[in-house]
């Protein structure tokens, strides 16, 4: 257990609010009272915490940040050059025009680029020029799209008293209720309660991912090229997490069908922080008509790493790699839940693969296999954010520890028995993502 690590997240509780920055890296929502919290340093695949206990990241790998692994030495000397040569001046970064024609050369529906250091902002800016394109506020939406304002309105009740949980766990809290009813939700493969929406006549922005837990329908996609034409919409394809997990470029890219504006983030910058709008210039001029600006946006480490990533997932067919990895790994979960006696089903993109435990509570099954995989030295849940540095020899160490863990669930007859194995209770449950 990692003594300073906990120590240091008691600090934090009492000047940070909630703790740390992001929900995802909240200690609780990991394994109470024994999650390590804090790193000294990572590289590849492992990262040691602070007292320099050494783990091997099969988990979530940066909250899927890092594809080519951490600390990966072609990006990071490129960084380092950057930092050599200033990173910031009154004039401004040369990357920016390089990286926004390095996004359009691979996605030829493409005219133009605006770049931003996070996948919130990145989906901000595109819903605000959406919105400036077609002069309607209403967004449909189907998806998470982070925590800015024009999001968590959906969950803004008619009734002051009864908010909505859209997503539970996100509260609305500071959003003004003005916004109430500016952003629609649709389930995933629902043509039909897409067609209600905006049935209305005033939705402008249609806003998706291209795909997280479900294959989209047969012309489920096409379809909505289709509506979003005939009703006069921008379609945005937010590729914030899908981008670059299977294809060089947006997920959209395997299915053929073209939005006219797609966001990316997470993988772009393998760590760096660098997120990007890209669309039509039909679309992407309406930017020039709001206001969308910010100093630190025009800071150069982030497009400079995201040109040395670029050419790394290129040169070593990162996204193709990174998808047959967790194919591979979600084969070898059912075979482990097999032999153990366990049923388990594996969904998600393959390159974010996760695992359910049928008969169990999940989030207990979750507590349980990160508690017993940190003893064993691994930073692991139910889920594995697969990288180029999860190669064999470390995926059949992670899967001979996790043999033993699935044979402890099995030695379960119900949720109190496995409940009674956790050293310190279930971890927190997070929002939950629409399907």
């Amino acid at each position: 257990m990692s003594e300073s690590g906990q120590a240091l997240w008691k600090r934090a509780k009492h000047v940070i609010p909630g703790g740390n920055m992001l929900l995802s890296k909240r200690s609780e929502m990991h394994l109470p009272e024994g999650w390590p919290a804090y790193f000294s340093r990572a590289k590849g695949c492992r990262v040691w915490d602070l007292d320099d206990n050494e783990y091997i990241d099969v988990g979530l790998m940066g909250v899927g940040t890092n594809i080519l692994g951490y600390g990966h030495p072609v990006v990071d000397d490129e960084v380092r050059r950057v930092i050599d040569c200033g990173n910031l001046s009154t004039l401004n970064c040369p990357e920016e025009v390089y990286l926004a024609e390095r996004l359009v050369e691979m996605h030829p529906w493409s005219d133009m680029v605006r770049l931003a250091r996070s996948g919130g902002e990145a989906c901000s800016i595109a819903v605000r020029i959406g919105r400036a394109a077609t002069g309607k506020s209403a967004v449909a939406f189907c998806g998470y799209h982070g925590w800015h304002d024009w999001y968590l309105a959906a969950n803004l009740g008619a009734d002051s008293a009864l908010d909505g949980h859209l997503l539970p766990g996100l509260e609305p809290a500071g959003v003004p209720r003005g916004l109430a009813g500016t952003a629609r939700p649709f389930l995933y493969n629902d043509l039909e309660g897409l067609e209600q929406v905006l049935a209305a006549g005033d939705v402008g922005t249609i806003f998706m991912e291209v795909q997280r837990g479900q294959e989209p329908a047969p012309g489920f996609l096409e379809a909505v090229r289709r509506l979003a034409d005939d009703h006069g919409c921008v379609l945005i394809f937010d590729e914030c997490t899908s981008g670059f997990r299977r294809s060089f470029g947006g997920l959209h890219l395997g299915y053929g069908v073209e939005p006219d504006i797609a966001t990316f983030g997470k993988t772009l910058g393998n760590g760096y922080a660098i997120t990007a709008v890209i669309g039509r210039e039909s679309v992407m001029q309406a930017a020039q008509s709001t206001f969308i600006s910010s100093t630190f946006w025009t800071e150069r480490i982030g497009p400079a790493a995201a040109l040395a990533t670029l050419d790394v997932m290129a040169e070593q067919q990162a996204p193709a790699q990174i998808d047959m990895i967790g194919r591979d790994v979600m084969r070898r979960w059912e075979e482990l839940g097999r032999d153990a006696g366990i049923e388990l089903t594996t969904g998600g993109l393959p390159a974010l693969a996760n695992f359910t435990v049928h008969g169990f509570d999940p989030l207990a099954v979750k507590t349980l296999v990160t508690q017993e995989m940190l003893k064993r030295g691994f930073l692991a849940g139910t889920s594995l954010y697969a990288s180029t540095a999860h190669e064999p020899a470390v995926l059949d160490d992670y899967c001979s520890n996790l043999r033993g863990v699935f044979d402890l669930i099995a030695t379960c007859e119900n949720d109190d028995d496995l409940e009674l194995r956790l050293d310190h209770g279930k971890a927190q449950s997070g929002f939950q993502r629409l399907a």
